[in-house]
């Protein structure tokens, strides 16, 4: 059975950078790229664009992450470690950027694929219910489960 196809309406800033591709059987991330070009010295913070500004389906979220590559390939680390961009940021000005930390100096050239992304559909309305008891069983505590 075929999956639905989600529909995200995207706009390019820029014509510099490679179009959005999904690449079917591959992953379901998907790349995005910087869309100018970034020198950063170590230590230094910058928000990258990334050139697209998407409205997303109704009901989904954002996920935005770094490439498996990106520090080998950059140095540098994503300071929010998962970018969540929620449905309503989806205005025509509303460019995506990443922040990122430079951990050594570095150059980012337009179209370098810097991070990458993927829809999740947002988290279900919840309640809390306050108890006195769990039943569960504790584990004892942060890092508890040890070493395999």
């Amino acid at each position: 059975m075929e999956k639905k196809k989600e529909c995200i309406k995207i706009k390019y800033f820029t014509d510099k950078i490679d179009k959005l591709d999904y690449i079917d059987g591959k992953s379901d991330w998907i790349d995005l790229r910087a869309s100018e070009d970034v020198a950063l010295k170590q230590g230094e913070f910058r928000l990258i664009p990334l050139g697209v500004a998407m409205e997303l389906p109704r009901g989904y979220e954002a996920h935005v992450v770094p490439r498996s590559s990106t520090y080998k390939n950059f140095g540098i680390i994503q300071a929010n470690h998962m970018g969540v961009i929620d449905g309503s940021y989806c205005g025509d000005n509303d460019m995506w950027h990443v922040p990122v930390i430079a951990m050594r100096d570095t150059q980012i050239r337009v179209n370098d694929r810097i991070c990458q992304f993927r829809i999740m559909e947002n988290q279900p309305r919840i309640a809390f219910q306050e108890v006195e008891h769990l039943t569960g069983e504790d584990r004892g505590g942060f890092g508890s489960t040890g070493r395999q």
